[in-house]
């Protein structure tokens, strides 16, 4: 099993992946294929002493069809970007300018997450939950479609959510909207350039180069904007109000200084109160909580499914390594090539048809449906768990559910 979680810091993954060197099985380069061998590596009962359950493991290609970039794809921010550099923790703590320029290309991206809605591979997933077959998420994703889609389904947002912002004192978290409306308060002129950037259709459109002409920037996966020759420094955001009340002790112990101008913006002294995204920045610890909830939702089943991601990050790479380890069939279901995939399709029967391990290239928002299509209409009439012996998803701790 998993044993002891060791630190997991974020950090810039592979920009480039080589091509997927094989199709297992064979049979799945076609979509009717595909269909047939993930609905058997669904079905089949899971290897001796291995819960009947499947675990699920998605990444930014899982997104992309809600009309949210990836890195890696014909579109991805590393192909289309080859100089996109993400900011970095210690650079987003140390520095008022940078996260004046961080918040004020969040400020305009953040318009074109809040309307993203899941899409059909989300709406697909749950069904498969509905009928017994996959257990539980754990996504790379910081857009919490999961989470809207399947709110029952237990799922372990293993980076964070750009839902919240939460302050790097005191940790309090509060709602990522009412923080873009306080944006929205202090900056009149970005305000009216995020208008214009509605109105000109350039946060609508799906299409990078449609984008770049319309509104003359750039959109990456997790929100940011790029903006050539932006003002940023004009930028202004506020503080963690809980902070300003109540001044944090640093961890020196000298109290920290939140200090904020005449319309309650965060002032260049200040040492304390930052808000971030309630995302792992890169350079930042993955909380030992989530590591730990997604280490139990990977050890608590006896498949993985892997769907729209590269495994480029080690955070995730893990998790189906670990997968792996524990004697579990490995299904991989993304476009382009993945990190160390030969691992993940090693030891298999060539003659297996799905029940052992696939690796297909395919996109999840073709194949989810129609296995659902496929499943549902070859389940017995009246019958919505496939399992002969019906699953119980118990509550992991850490994941994230709606009652």
């Amino acid at each position: 099993m998993s044993g002891a979680i060791s630190s997991l810091r974020m950090r810039i993954p592979y920009r480039e992946l080589p091509p997927p060197n094989i199709t297992i099985p064979p049979s799945a380069t076609t979509l009717p294929g595909a269909v047939a061998a993930l609905k058997e590596f669904l079905t089949a009962p899971a290897p001796r002493n291995l819960p009947n359950r499947t675990a699920v493991l998605t990444g930014a290609g899982f997104s992309v069809a809600s009309g949210l970039a990836d890195y890696r794809g014909a579109n991805g921010t590393y192909r289309v970007n080859k100089a996109y550099l993400p900011i970095f923790y210690t650079d987003f703590l140390n520095s008022h300018a940078t996260r004046k320029r961080y918040w004020a290309r969040s400020y305009v991206g953040w318009t074109s997450l809040q309307k993203a809605h899941p899409n059909v591979g989300h709406h697909a997933l749950a069904r498969l939950h509905q009928l017994n077959l996959v257990s539980n998420v754990v996504t790379q994703n910081v857009d919490s479609l999961h989470v809207r889609a399947h709110p029952l389904m237990p799922t372990v947002e293993l980076h964070g959510s750009l839902d919240y912002v939460v302050c790097t004192s005191c940790r309090t978290r509060s709602s990522r909207a009412a923080f873009q409306d306080e944006l929205t308060r202090l900056n009149p002129v970005w305000a009216d350039f995020l208008r214009k950037a509605i109105a000109s259709g350039a946060l609508a459109t799906e299409d990078p180069a449609e984008r770049q002409r319309r509104g003359g920037f750039r959109m990456n996966p997790d929100g940011d904007v790029e903006l050539p020759d932006a003002p940023y420094t004009t930028f202004r955001y506020p503080p963690c109000q809980s902070c300003l009340t109540k001044p944090p002790k640093l961890a020196d112990g000298s109290e920290g200084r939140v200090h904020v101008d005449s319309d309650g913006a965060l002032s260049s002294g200040s040492t304390a109160g930052f808000l971030k995204p309630a995302v792992v920045m890169f350079g930042e610890d993955i909380s030992s909580d989530v590591k730990q909830a997604a280490a139990t939702a990977i050890d608590s089943a006896g498949r993985l499914l892997v769907l729209g991601t590269s495994l480029a990050t080690f955070s995730a790479w893990r998790l189906a390594k670990q997968a792996k380890q524990n004697g579990m069939p490995v299904a991989v279901v993304s476009i382009g090539g993945v990190r160390g995939e030969d691992i993940f399709i090693s030891g298999l029967d060539p003659d297996q048809t799905g029940s052992q391990g696939i690796r297909v290239e395919m996109s999840t928002e073709s194949l989810l449906p129609a296995l659902v299509e496929e499943i549902s209409r070859t389940a017995p009439a009246g019958i919505d768990h496939v399992h002969e012996s019906p699953q119980t998803f118990a509550p992991i701790p850490g994941a994230s559910m709606i009652e």
